[in-house]
């Protein structure tokens, strides 16, 4: 009777132990699930503030996509635009060409909805640049779900935002207003969080906006002229950001945005922020 209980015991230990293992393998599944961490996230600079962006499940998310125009674009791209794709979630900062580029085109050539600011979409369906159904207007703090697990929320940014349209009855460049800049904080599935400032100088919400939202890795515009020069993109990371990483981007493609790497290196001297230099063209993991 001892030895009875003895190997029943043992019995509804080890049946225990198996379920419990069971459970946390369906735990660890489910999470796993949840979160979307399939592999890393990977930025592949493309020159000026255009960026791609692979999630980790593997969703292509393309910004500011001036390829064609872009002096600076690696000729793979520069030369065929569809080598850029597959583009699953489409955004654009504002209608500066340097930032709205090929944003049209590449929209109807993935069939691919283009996000941005919600006057600068309109003028862009009212002119016949961007079918109705190829556009989605949101504006700051607004948040959209482009694809699943891909959150993108709209925040601040300042500078000006017009787009210049060639009418093809006149053949003349028209000038139209086209609403606010933004910035975007794209959160990939695994949590991971990029701030894309866009165009923007100084401003002191950009604490508010890094307390709030938490950015992992911050694209910041380095250039001056249009933009933040060096110092001020410093003064901005050291003062009010402080991200864990950031990538300097637009400058080295306009002779006027006369900011460098090394003058940006120079002016974040004592910071303990990561600064992850690119060449157009390379691609970085995280």
């Amino acid at each position: 009777m001892r030895i009875h209980l003895l190997k029943s015991s043992v019995g509804a230990t080890l049946m225990l132990g198996l379920l419990l293992a069971f459970a946390a393998a369906g735990a660890q599944a489910q999470n796993s699930t949840t979160s979307g961490a399939q592999g890393k996230a990977e930025v592949l600079w493309l020159g000026q503030a255009a960026f791609r962006i692979k999630s980790p499940n593997g969703k292509m998310i393309l910004i500011d996509p001036w390829i064609t125009g872009g002096p600076k674009t690696p000729p793979m791209y520069k030369n065929d635009l569809s080598a850029i794709g597959p583009v699953d979630v489409l955004l654009v900062t504002h209608a500066h060409v340097d930032h709205l580029g090929d944003a049209p085109a590449l929209a109807k050539m993935f069939n691919t909805k283009l996000y941005g600011p919600a006057d600068m979409i309109t003028p862009l369906n009212t002119l016949g640049v961007l079918p109705a159904d190829l556009g989605h207007r949101f504006n700051k703090t607004g948040s959209v779900t482009p694809v699943p697990g891909i959150k993108v929320t709209a925040v601040q940014a300042e500078h000006s935002s017009l787009l210049v349209w060639k009418n093809p009855a006149t053949d003349k460049l028209e000038s139209h207003p086209a609403g606010e800049p933004m910035g975007f904080i794209v959160e990939l599935e695994n949590g991971f969080k990029i701030w894309h400032m866009g165009d923007t100088g100084l401003f002191s919400d950009m604490k508010f906006i890094s307390e709030h939202y938490k950015p992992d890795l911050v694209l910041i515009p380095i250039g001056g002229n249009f933009t933040m020069a060096p110092e001020d993109a410093a003064y901005a990371l050291k003062t009010w950001v402080k991200p864990k990483m950031v990538i300097p981007m637009h400058y080295n493609s306009n002779p006027l945005a006369k900011g460098t790497v090394a003058e940006f290196q120079e002016a974040m001297k004592g910071s303990s922020i990561k600064i992850i230099p690119m060449t157009e063209g390379q691609t970085v993991q995280f």
